[in-house]
């Protein structure tokens, strides 16, 4: 497999090839490239690269192959040439966890040292959200969230984030793409990381991803989530066409700059112009702005007053979040009581807000739970941590 070097400012850098390439997570034009760089060796005439493209990324990304031998519109001397050069392995998941409530969690190891969690969510109806890492570890330090006290190890890849997708896709056992009835239905960026940091990538792996001949999954189905980085929300909408989820947390500078550092560089008032600003804005492509509940910190009546005020004027939806439980946190979930009081009051005004239902907590899967360092707890060690906190309640 190809090597992986890490520059200064955390990208990835590919370097030359030690084994077979693996071609599962490229794009269109990374693969002809490859064909292209090869051509010789495999014996493919220039003006072929494009349609053994066409077929190739037909093949990973419609059905899911994992041996070149079934792709059966490719002559077999072909084939046999192009197992010599190119992989169709996946990474190594080094722990699949199923939660109580059908939520799955895959720790992926993607090279040496780089792990990244990705978590499926079932819904009641027939559809499934699969929250995708676009970082391993942040940079951001938001008090409230797990992933934020472990360090920023490097930006992932365009085909590492493709490939969690993959990964979920074969553990569902969903190919070919076109099979009704699917359960990943959604993409959402809200896993370990900051999109708006990694927005080529994010960009690039979304061109893959929605590739209606390849992963099929729409644009109006993607959302990318971000914490606040302003100079990035306007491009990142033209260039992906994605949903605009916003990290709020609190609507006035004071406690967002206290619960989330980042605020102290992006102030509200240029968050909120941005969401102003965002391109297709309107009643039918709303902005959908996340509130972690934290009791004691912006849960009472006058907070939602000023979460009311600051969205005046945004099509928007509130998506209230039962806070998280996590190792050395000093954070507790606000009652339940006045989480519906809070979201009624949000209601009352004008804009949805539904409450979060907690999945996957048993497992470390909930919003703000993920982590992948090797001192994470078990499976079994968080079930019985979670016994035990029911039963004392």
């Amino acid at each position: 497999m190809a090597e992986t070097l890490i520059s200064p400012d955390h990208r990835p850098v590919a370097v030359k090839a030690s084994g077979p390439i693996r071609l599962v997570g490229l794009g269109r034009k990374e693969i002809a490239q490859h064909l292209t760089d090869l051509g010789e060796e495999l014996r493919i005439e220039p003006k072929k690269v494009r349609m053994r493209t066409k077929q190739i990324f037909h093949w990973i990304y419609n059905y899911g192959v994992t041996d070149w031998d079934q792709m059966t519109n490719i002559a077999k001397p072909m084939r046999e040439k192009l197992a010599q050069y190119f992989s169709l392995e996946r990474p190594e998941i080094v722990e699949r966890l199923v939660s109580e409530d059908g939520t799955r969690k895959y720790l992926i190891r993607m090279s040496p040292g780089v792990e990244v969690e990705t978590v499926f969510i079932p819904d009641v109806s027939k559809t499934g959200a699969l929250c995708v890492s676009s970082q391993v570890g942040c940079t951001l330090t938001c008090k409230f969230c797990h992933t934020g006290t472990q360090r920023l190890v490097r930006n992932l890849t365009p085909a590492e984030i493709v490939l969690q997708v993959i990964i979920a896709r074969d553990d569902l056992g969903e190919w070919p793409t076109t099979q009704e009835n699917r359960k990943l239905t959604n993409i959402v960026f809200m896993g370990m990381g900051e999109p708006l940091y990694n927005t080529q990538a994010v960009g690039d792996s979304l061109d893959t991803i929605c590739d209606p001949e390849g992963l099929g999954i729409g644009r109006r189905r993607i959302t990318v989530s971000t914490s606040g980085v302003v100079p990035e929300i306007g491009p990142m909408g033209e260039r992906t066409s994605a949903m605009l989820a916003i990290s709020l947390h609190a609507a006035n500078d004071e406690l967002r700059e206290q619960i989330m550092p980042i605020n102290r560089k992006y102030p509200l008032k240029d968050l909120m112009q941005a969401c102003r600003d965002y391109p297709g804005l309107s009643n039918s492509k709303r902005i959908t702005f996340e509130y972690v509940m934290l009791k004691g910190i912006n849960d009472q009546p006058w907070h939602a007053k000023q979460l009311i005020k600051l969205l005046k004027g945004i099509p928007a939806k509130v998506n209230l979040i039962p806070f998280n439980p996590w190792p050395g946190t000093d954070y507790e979930c606000s009652d339940w009581e006045t989480i519906e009081a809070f979201a009624d009051q949000v209601n009352r005004a004008g804009y949805a807000s539904p409450i979060r239902t907690p999945r996957g907590r048993d497992i470390f899967a909930a919003c703000g739970q993920l982590k992948s360092e090797s001192e994470k707890k078990r499976a079994s060690d968080i079930r019985k941590d979670v016994r035990a906190s029911e039963e004392l309640s």
